[in-house]
């Protein structure tokens, strides 16, 4: 494993870490950024996506040795001080640890075999904002959901800001895409799953009161903040519960929320899971 020490700026083998502030290019090579140490580290661990290189300082090296270590193949690490790092992207890089991955092939909610076997499954309609998704699919990580199924014009999960929000949860939970939305939800249907929104109207059910006899199988629908679910996804769901809030607030943002909820299932299934 080469470890190449760097020192311009203009370095023709950071080329891809110059386009790293270009999320969209970066996409068309292939390519998603991962920054931090936790999150290069999960990468690093990651069975199905390859890293490509590592741009790092000295003592991001030392806390990723152990990772590094083992390895057999040709992994190169470009190694810099911090002001370098932040000349070639352009933004002060967290703990002075980026690494390059390489995308893998899309994959639809069929294809997904997590979805085979799980119990506790996250849908997301149209959540745009890169903060809200890497939040949610670490809290889909907090909490037990073993995937997260996304409609089209979700953020991507492998955009650079909703992997670190997610402490590169979202390379760690399996995802995949419905492309046929919301028709695909009867698939859900289909192989077990009990479909639940979360909604803020009075008449549905409690929160607590849905997971304290939660099914065996639950696909947690959630749309964006203002909107929630479009009125076709709303249509197809089997079960619509509330979390009660206090008089005057109008509803939460949508990853907190989404907590909320994940908790509260995953208790109404271990409650309820043989001892």
């Amino acid at each position: 494993m080469p470890i190449v020490r760097v020192e311009d700026p203009a370095d023709p083998r950071l080329a891809d870490y110059r386009d790293v502030p270009d999320p969209v290019l970066l996409r068309e090579r292939g390519l998603f950024v991962a920054e931090s140490r936790l999150v290069v580290q999960a990468l690093l661990a990651h069975t199905r996506l390859q890293t490509r290189s590592l741009f790092v300082t000295q003592a991001a090296l030392a806390s990723l040795e152990g990772l590094l270590s083992g390895r057999k193949d040709d992994l190169p690490v470009y190694l810099g001080a911090h002001q370098l790092l932040r000349q070639v992207v352009g933004f002060k890089v967290h703990r002075g640890c980026l690494a390059l991955g390489e995308r893998a092939a899309p994959v639809t909610d069929g294809e997904l075999s997590a979805l085979a076997t799980a119990r506790l499954v996250v849908v997301l309609e149209h959540v745009s904002n890169p903060d809200n998704v890497g939040s949610i699919f670490r809290n889909a990580a907090a909490f037990g959901a073993e995937c997260v199924l996304l409609s089209p014009h979700c953020c991507d999960p492998l955009y650079r800001k909703a992997i670190r929000t997610s402490l590169g949860a979202t390379l760690r939970v399996p995802y995949g895409e419905i492309v046929d939305w919301p028709d695909g939800l009867n698939r859900l249907h289909e192989q077990g799953y009990t479909r639940v929104a979360l909604t803020p109207e009075a008449d549905a059910s409690s929160l607590a009161a849905f997971a304290a006899g939660a099914p065996p199988r639950v696909a947690l629908l959630l749309g964006t903040e203002g909107a929630g679910l479009s009125d076709h996804a709303a249509a197809s769901v089997d079960h619509r519960v509330r979390i009660p809030m206090a008089p005057g607030v109008d509803s939460l943002n949508v990853a907190t929320a989404a907590g909320i909820a994940l908790y509260a299932l995953s208790q109404g299934h271990s409650r309820a899971s043989p001892p």
